[in-house]
Order: C-alpha cells, then structure tokens, then sequence
C-alpha cells in the first residue's frame, strides 16, 4: 500500500494552503488593515455586512462562511465556502508581532478538496498578501 500523500495534502482535513508576510507595521495596525471595510473586501470580496463576531454568518459576491473565533490583534478562524464549493473549508488568520514594527500576517486554509484548489488558493492569498503591502504605506 502506497502511504504517499500530495504536497499539502492532510491525514484527516483533505488539503491545507499557507502563506505568510512580515511588514514594517505594529500588530494592531495589521488587524486595523485587515479587519477595516477595505481590508475585509481583500480577502472576502465585495459585502456590505461583515461583522466580525462569533456565530456571525456572512455572504459576499464569492463566497459564504460564518465566523468562529475572534481574539482582537491575535487571529480570526471561519468557515469559507466558494458558491461552486460542495464544502466548506476552515480560514484561519493569525497576526505575529515580530517587534514593536513588524508584524506577520499569516492565511492558513485547510479542507480543501483537491491539491488543484489548494494551489488556487495559494494564488489567491499571495495575492491578497500583495494587496495589503500596496496598501501599507497609505495605513501607518
């Protein structure tokens, strides 16, 4: 019997993506970026209501989810699911302070389908990842 997994691939949770940065920002500056309205439409796409509470469900042009975890300055855990997804994966996003002016925005994505949408999402949260570096200097 052949053990061998795919890159990225998990014993239980299907496939699972990472990607981080460090920026020359504070760790509440990086949560004021990624939690504001701007911020927000980066990784979640375009809404009009996205409260970040536990329990709260949301739904933007591309995808749906609901919200588990919030510890302010720290990390957001929660569910997303792209509308051709016929399940949903786990988000989880976790803010690193490096020293009082760098800080590590770290995507994590697991239960995803198939090593095919784990390398879109890779693509999609390096992009993302770009996007907040572009908006960096116009958030300090």
């Amino acid at each position: 019997m052949d053990l061998r997994r795919i890159v990225g691939q998990t014993k239980t949770a299907g496939f699972q993506v990472g990607v981080r940065r460090t920026f020359p920002i504070s760790q509440e500056k990086a949560w004021e970026l990624i939690t504001s309205e701007e911020g927000l439409k980066l990784w979640l796409g375009e809404s009009t209501n996205v409260f970040l509470k536990p329990s709260q469900k949301f739904v933007t042009k591309t995808v749906t989810g609901q919200i588990r975890v919030v510890k302010t300055q720290q990390q957001l855990r929660l569910t997303w699911q792209k509308v051709e997804w016929l399940k949903p994966s786990i988000v989880q996003i976790r803010f690193i302070p490096r020293d009082s002016n760098k800080t590590t925005i770290s995507f994590h994505q697991e239960n995803l389908n198939d090593s095919i949408t784990r390398e879109k999402m890779k693509v999609y949260w390096e992009k993302v990842l770009d996007e907040v570096r572009e908006r960096i200097p116009n958030f300090t």
